[in-house]
């Protein structure tokens, strides 16, 4: 019997790339949008109203949902939290419990930053305590505490923290690391003063990756949909490379052979009357998916931009 995914966000960086993993291992996928939706594949909902999140999961009737679909800009969140909180809880809640009612399985897509990543903590493991410094993260472990409490009489609910993501865009602004490519080549001019971050350590991870191992994890649960409460709620999965910003524009930079005279390493850290208050190290351990036997196995950083800037 073919098993069909529901992939929320289809349209956006990490959606695309987790819809390609489950079509590309057999699944019937079908992605759900809003502004971008491109009906059949794509079917137009909006998850802010529990009425269509019902519809959709009634007309694709998955077996597994991922849940990518996110307000996952900690500046926007910041500026306007009443609005995110809808599509980051409460549409979370929603799909939850709708999931949960026709026992479907639920893979939540959540973030590094609901821990505090203060020095000497990391790496975390999935039972660690959560201690976001921002509104993004409080809203992301709101979000998890809602999957948790909707399927814990069922076990059907499981949340994938995953930290910074990159992978192919259709612009450069979808994701924080390939961001960085506008500023390398702005950076190339000697007077163009472009701080960037050289304080927090981070672990770019590829959403080619993070898309596999959604799949893995979906194959993993359902296979053992009898036993499913015994396994575990949460997951982390991760690169291992450790970089800050800076580093990986020059990273990028010796890559595509140029010099960047224009950028400033800022290793002065958390700027006291910033908005928004970053960890400086989430790692996260990815033990408890190697205990199910799950690859987590990254590409490396350099491989990975050599052969995208290639084609571009």
């Amino acid at each position: 019997m073919s098993h069909t995914a529901l992939v929320t966000g289809a349209t956006g960086l990490l959606g695309r790339e987790v819809t390609k993993s489950f079509k590309q291992a057999g699944w019937l996928t079908v992605g759900q949008g809003y502004n971008r939706a491109a009906p059949p594949t794509i079917l137009k909902a909006n998850l802010e109203d529990p009425a269509d999140v019902k519809r959709i999961l009634d007309e694709a009737k998955p077996q597994v949902v991922v849940h990518c679909a996110a307000n996952r800009q900690p500046d926007a969140c910041e500026k306007n939290p009443e609005q995110a909180r809808k599509i980051n809880v409460e549409a979370t809640r929603a799909l939850a419990e709708g999931t949960n009612a026709r026992g479907i399985l639920l893979i939540y897509i959540s973030t590094d930053y609901v821990f505090a990543g203060l020095e000497g903590e990391a790496p975390y493991e999935t039972d660690a305590k959560t201690n976001p410094t921002n509104i993004y993260g409080e809203m992301k472990r709101d979000g998890e505490e809602a999957v948790l409490e909707a399927t814990k009489e069922t076990g059907l609910g499981v949340v994938l923290r995953v930290p910074v993501l990159y992978g192919p865009t259709e612009y450069n602004g979808e994701s924080a690391v390939n961001t960085i490519l506008d500023a390398v080549e702005k950076s190339k001019d000697p007077n163009a003063n472009i701080k960037m971050d050289d304080w927090a350590r981070r672990f770019p991870t590829n959403t080619q990756d993070v898309g596999r191992v959604c799949n893995d994890i979906a194959v993993r649960y359902i296979r053992d949909k009898n036993n499913i409460k015994s396994l575990p709620k949460i997951l982390h999965f991760s690169a291992e490379e450790d970089m800050t910003k800076y580093e990986m524009a020059q990273r990028i930079a010796k890559i595509l052979e140029v010099k960047i005279p224009g950028m400033i390493a800022n290793k002065e850290g958390n700027d006291p009357n910033a908005a928004v208050k970053r960890p400086y190290n989430t790692h996260l351990s990815t033990k408890a998916l190697r205990e199910l036997g799950i690859n987590v196995q990254a590409m490396k950083f350099d491989d990975w931009w050599r052969a995208y800037l290639r084609k571009k």
